[in-house]
């Protein structure tokens, strides 16, 4: 007999790694569905049809459909006889935990995605946050800095499982010389060194700020450097646009969106990753994608970085705010060879040992269990 699961998520369009659990998970012991708190169709939905996995999309567009959400997932977990529940993201949690309590499923996971974000910027959340770890009976801390934070804000440690996102790392080596191709013609890249490529979100805690000045300092070097900003959006996207004016237009690409993820990566020559503190960045996919796209990458240590970044080892590391060591960084990277090799292969390594994909497979099914 297999165990119901259904997935809760909210407000996601693409997510590699929900597609790859769909695919992974033991279809022997584990039946999955999903269902979605969007405003409409989304890269993740599409996909799951194309697996004939069982979705239901709720319509969500902010906390005053909180309501009617709960009540249609409870319906549908009734109707589902779900065992287990697992919901991802703040307002899935709230919806889809309360439902779950209330259709009386006795297994309600979540997997806690923030580390001191509520703690630093939204204060009165941190309310929502331990009222969500009380209606969970398990919680997925998706790093050590994550664990410590829930254990701050009073959560038994016996209660929190630590499981590092997984990743399907052949993906990011193993990728279309065509589809590359594209995208360096639909960005413009022929005849730019060295392209800087940034994958981040426009917040204050991701330190965009002090990479802009470092890149503007590059280009007295490197006139035809290329600065790539990825997913730029986000409620510090004022005062990144306002830093990005001092840039002539030709030196930098701003990208919402990009599907081709594997590709994207192959287009830079250095990638840099640098929240500004070392708690407030609960995880940073970014850390483990670059490194296992082979890209030489500068990084400050924050979320699940402090884990397995050594400076001049597999990354070079670079003190919070400081964009002047950002820069002397790019520079050491462009300026030895050998380094530079050394960080690419260290990398690749060491993603291997700790992020492989089957590992946060295996932990899922085990608290499954």
């Amino acid at each position: 007999m297999r165990t119901r699961i259904t997935y809760i998520l909210s407000n996601i369009n693409k997510a590699l790694a929900f597609e790859w659990i769909t695919d992974y998970l033991d279809k022997n012991k584990f039946e999955l569905s999903f269902i979605l708190l969007n405003s409409g169709e989304s890269f993740l939905e599409r996909y799951l049809q194309t697996k004939n996995v069982r979705i239901w999309r709720i319509p969500y567009r902010g906390k005053k459909n909180l309501p009617k959400a709960i009540t249609k997932i409870y319906q549908i977990l009734k109707q589902e006889n779900t065992q287990l529940v697992h919901c991802h993201l703040f307002d899935a949690c709230i919806a889809g935990l309360t439902a779950a309590k209330l259709a009386g499923i006795k297994k309600r996971i979540y997997t806690r995605h923030h580390a001191t974000f509520h703690q630093v910027y939204f204060p009165r959340a941190v309310w929502y946050d331990k009222f969500i770890s009380a209606m969970a009976t398990d919680i997925v801390a998706i790093s050590e800095n994550v664990r410590q934070t829930l254990i701050n804000e009073g959560v038994k440690a016996e209660k929190i499982h630590t499981i590092h996102h997984g990743f399907k790392l052949i993906d990011f080596q193993n990728t279309s010389s065509n589809q590359i191709q594209i995208l360096k013609q639909k960005y413009n890249t022929q005849g730019k060194y060295p392209i800087i490529g940034v994958i981040s979100r426009y917040f204050e805690l991701k330190g965009i700020q002090y990479v802009i000045p470092a890149f503007q300092k590059l280009l007295n070097s490197y006139p035809e450097s290329l600065l790539i900003l990825a997913n730029a959006t986000g409620n510090y996207a004022s005062d990144i646009k306002h830093l990005l004016k001092q840039l002539p237009q030709i030196n930098y690409v701003e990208i919402t969106f990009e599907p081709e993820i594997f590709a994207l990566y192959q287009l830079f020559d250095i990638f840099i990753h640098v929240p500004i503190d070392p708690t407030l960045e609960a995880f940073g996919q970014t850390y483990v994608e670059a490194l296992a796209a082979g890209i030489p990458s500068v990084f400050t240590l924050s979320g699940v970085s402090g884990e397995f970044v050594q400076h001049e080892k597999n990354a070079l590391v670079v003190p919070f705010k400081d964009s002047e060591a950002i820069y002397e960084s790019i520079l050491k990277i462009l300026e030895n060879r050998d380094l530079k090799n050394r960080l690419i292969a260290e990398g690749k390594k060491d993603v291997n040992k700790f992020f492989e994909l089957q590992q946060m497979i295996m932990k899922l099914e085990q608290m499954y269990e």
